[in-house]
């Protein structure tokens, strides 16, 4: 009979924490989106899911726009394969768009689109634009925005299929044009990308309930079970717990290595579920209010401590509070998932244990 436990556990294989992969495009490609609102935590994100973890290694995809960033799915940052940008905002963007057009309706729509066209305009005569740069641009044709406003309204862009992430220039996030980055877009008809995107979350994701992909995509459970039905025999299903989990055909994993993970709260572990997220605290220790910490500690893929890290010129910080007493076994873990973070930042780890 299969359990919570053995379910986060199978998740860590599904999602290459216990089974990395050999780089950061694998990584975004293997799992489709991986969240980017933070672009230093969400590195580490990318990098801990490969098996030899660089800050090299999305930087240059990143910069040679194999990976891109930028808002889809759920309205917010993420990386995905520039093969799968177009496909994955037409499919999704009949959902998500209502929320910037809301957003930006105090703006008016004859203002909406006049700064959307000189913003285009700029990024065909000048790519690779930072945030700033956009602003001053407007703003030097009369276009004030606040830093919100020209948010919301690059991420309308993203979504219409007409912005995506430029190269990144000294490490700071920079705009172009889609169109200039990926100029000859993979496209799906509507059913294929209902079935592509089944077959390649419950793989990533899985085992994981057809409301986690409805929440994940912001698409409504119809469509998702539209999707499942459409992937016939490239998924398998069990129920478990008064739910229906879905995921690639196989067996469950017998055993998690590495144990320990250090990860930000907007993890896929954590951020790519909604209906069956709390797998990961088969206890029932951890307080379902909101969350307080930006980031967690998993051992065995279940939650047992609350982590913030803080970051000097010479160590890393993690400063942890444990929801129950650690096991040694727990704490040895965390250690070594420490390590690994403090090597791929070049700094000292340093866990710091409350009560």
């Amino acid at each position: 009979m299969i359990t919570d436990r053995d379910l986060a556990r199978w998740r860590l294989h599904s999602q290459f924490l216990a089974a990395p992969v050999r780089g950061a495009e694998q990584v975004v490609g293997g799992l489709l989106a991986v969240q980017a609102e933070n672009p230093s935590q969400s590195a580490w994100a990318v990098a801990t899911r490969t098996a030899a973890p660089s800050p090299d290694d999305l930087d240059r995809a990143l910069a040679e726009a194999r990976v891109l960033r930028l808002h889809v799915l759920r309205s917010t940052w993420h990386y995905v394969l520039a093969d799968d940008a177009v496909w994955l905002q037409e499919l999704t963007s009949p959902r998500v768009m209502p929320i910037f057009t809301q957003q930006l309706q105090p703006l008016g729509d004859a203002r909406v689109e006049r700064a959307s066209d000189r913003i285009l305009t700029l990024l065909a005569e000048s790519p690779d634009r930072t945030r700033v740069e956009v602003a001053e641009m407007l703003a030097d044709q009369g276009e004030e925005l606040t830093g919100h406003q020209l948010m919301l309204l690059l991420g309308r862009l993203e979504v219409q299929n007409l912005v995506c992430s430029g190269a990144p220039r000294d490490g700071e996030h920079t705009y172009a044009r889609l169109a200039d980055r990926v100029p000859s877009p993979r496209r799906l008809e509507r059913d294929e990308a209902l079935a592509e995107l089944a077959v390649r979350y419950f793989t990533s994701h899985g085992p994981a309930t057809a409301r986690d992909l409805a929440y994940w995509a912001t698409l409504t459970v119809t469509d998702v079970r539209r999707g499942i039905g459409a992937a016939g025999d490239r998924l398998a299903s069990f129920e478990h717990d008064g739910r229906t989990y879905f995921h690639a055909p196989g067996s469950a994993p017998g055993s998690a290595a590495p144990a320990g993970h250090l990860l930000q709260v907007l993890d896929e572990m954590y951020r790519g579920y909604q209906d069956s997220r709390w797998v990961l605290d088969a206890d029932g220790v951890v307080p379902r209010g909101r969350e307080t910490a930006i980031g967690m500690a998993l051992v065995d893929g279940q939650l047992v401590a609350a982590m913030k890290r803080t970051v000097t010129a010479k160590a890393v910080t993690f400063a942890l509070q444990p929801y129950r007493e650690l096991r040694a076994r727990e704490v040895d873990a965390i250690d070594e998932a420490a390590a690994r973070y403090g090597a791929f930042l070049g700094l000292e780890p340093r866990v710091q244990l409350g009560r």
